[in-house]
Parts: C-alpha cells; structure tokens; sequence
C-alpha cells in the first residue's frame, strides 16, 4: 500500500493549513466572535478565565479607588461618617463587594449608600459591563459545546470503496451508517474526485475538483439514514472513470472526498462528517456484504461485518472499453 499526503483524512480533517496571510489577517478580528468560537478549547478556557479575571482587578480596583479618594479607608470605623460602599476597608473588601454586586449574591454586609454618586455611576456602568461580557463569553461557550462536530463521530463510512456491477452497470460504492438511534433529517451526500489534471490550454491544477454523481438527477442522495446504506456513483460516458480500468486503477493518483450532510435532530443543529478514499483504498471486484437480518418483530444490524467484502465476478475492462 502506498501512502501518500491526502486532502482530507479518514477522520474528515482538511489538510490544509493557510500561509503568508499578511495584511488579512485583521479579517479574523472583525469576526471576533466567530475566531473565538473555533479555537481549541484550552484557549477558550484561558480567554474565558482571564477576560473575567482581568474584568474582576479592573472594577475593583475603580470600587477601591472611589473609596480611597473620598477617604473612606481612614474613617471606617467612624460610626458618624457615611462612605461611599459600607464595610469597605480595603482592596480586597472592594473585590468582595464587587463579586456580591456581579454575582447578585447580597450578603448585606457591604452596600452602596446614596451620598455617592461617582459610585452610582460606577455601578451602572458595572452593570452594563457585566452584562455584555456575560452574554459574549457564557454565549460563545454554548455554542463552543453544542457544536455538532462530535455527532459526527458516530456516522460511519466503510474503510474503502469497491467497484462491481450492480443491474448490469459498473458502479464505485462506498457505506455509510448511523450509529445512533436518532435520525439525520435532510441527510444528503455529495462526492468530489479530487485529481491533478492539465488544461488545454497548458495549465497545471493540481487539486482540481470535479463532482461525481451519487444520485443527484433521481433523488438518491437524500439519505434516509436509518440502516447502512450503499451509496452508488454510475461510471458512464459522463463519468470521470468512464476510461477507468482495473489495470489502470494501478497507475491512477486520485482523491474521493465524500461528504455527508444533515440535521441533528435532537439540537436541531447542521451536522457535517466527511471521509476519503485514495486509489488504494478502491477495490475493484468487490461487493459489501450484507449487514441486515431480520429477526423476531425488528432488523437487526451487525456492525461487525460493515466493512467487509468479498470478491464478486467483474470484467477487467473500463466502461469505454
């Protein structure tokens, strides 16, 4: 088997890394939200504690510098003076009464009084300031864990694709399947062929993307994804394999990306699983085996054979041949 770099793993992951962005890199900023998002989770994790850390010293530190401008922090104890924020002593008593006033936790203590009104508007400000950093943060942090990236990894895809006759025509085959009991509502899949081709013209493309037909003119690539399903591309004259035979598949450096798309329909959410099969992986003469039984009042499906296949009769020749 040879191994060469893919465009996509077997797991969906792009190989593609972007490079030399100069100038447009300021591009990520002005969709901040949506660059938090993507990150990895320790970095949210790191920018979720330090932008509320940070936020916590800042306002504080402005509760603490009112109260040392009005001298606040001399006459404490003074029974007869009336502060700004009552029981605040010093630095840490004005954190307190910022995580109390931030957190709504109210333990009476420490209050704001009505002879402040620097105070006053330091705690609407506070307020409003909350609000909108709890709303980024606990919002991107939703959304960061109800990404349906992981009800990818249980829709399944047969290690490699084989080439057989099905109702006297040479199709590429390849399976997919659903793991879970919830369904993938609008599921729909797509190929593409990814290959280096040369242009009359003389220009060279090295990852040039052309679609193959899984059912797109009749409906068949609307999934309805409750057992395995054998997806099957027709190799016709309008084929990009129309000239494929079983000894050229040696020779042949391709790429098949398939990509499965649907509706979680527990979240409601779009869910995306991708895989790829190189020229390696396409076995010509192969059939899968059957994975449905029936057995008393249901189908039973026996992942143990989903990616099995045996040999089948198939003539060596391309479709054009």
């Amino acid at each position: 088997r040879r191994e060469r770099q893919r465009f996509v793993d077997k797991n969906g992951r792009c190989n593609v890394q972007h490079g030399n962005l100069g100038g447009e890199s300021s591009r990520y900023l002005s969709d901040f939200f949506t660059t938090l998002v993507d990150l990895k989770w320790r970095w949210n994790l790191f920018i979720f504690i330090l932008t509320y850390t940070v936020a916590w010293l800042f306002m504080a530190s402005m509760w603490w510098v009112i109260a040392y401008m009005r001298g606040d922090l001399n006459k404490a104890h003074d029974d007869s003076y009336t502060p700004c924020v009552a029981n605040v002593y010093n630095f840490p008593s004005a954190f307190l009464f910022f995580v109390e006033t931030e957190a709504t936790i109210g333990y009476g203590h420490r209050y704001i009084t009505e002879r402040c009104p620097e105070g006053i508007v330091l705690f609407l400000f506070q307020s409003l300031l909350g609000s909108v950093v709890d709303a980024f943060l606990i919002g991107c942090m939703f959304i960061k864990m109800s990404q349906p990236k992981k009800r990818a990894e249980t829709l399944m895809f047969s290690r490699a694709a084989v080439i057989s006759q099905r109702d006297a025509k040479l199709c590429l085959m390849f399976r997919v399947g659903n793991l879970r009991n919830s369904h993938m509502v609008s599921a729909q899949i797509r190929c593409k062929l990814i290959k280096s081709r040369q242009t009359p013209e003389g220009e060279f493309l090295p990852l040039d993307q052309c679609e193959l037909d899984v059912g797109f003119g009749t409906g068949a690539d609307q999934l309805f994804l409750v057992s395995p399903l054998t997806i099957c591309h027709e190799i016709n004259s309008e084929s990009p394999f129309f000239c494929l035979s079983q000894r050229s598949l040696r020779s042949e450096q391709f790429e098949i990306v398939v990509i499965l798309e649907g509706i979680v329909e527990t979240t409601g959410m779009t869910c995306q699983a991708r895989t790829s099969y190189t020229e390696d992986e396409v076995l010509w003469g192969h059939r899968f085996l059957p994975v449905m039984s029936l057995e008393d009042g249901f189908f039973r499906v026996d992942y143990s054979q989903f990616h099995a296949t045996f040999e089948v009769p198939t003539p060596p020749y391309s479709v054009k041949e």
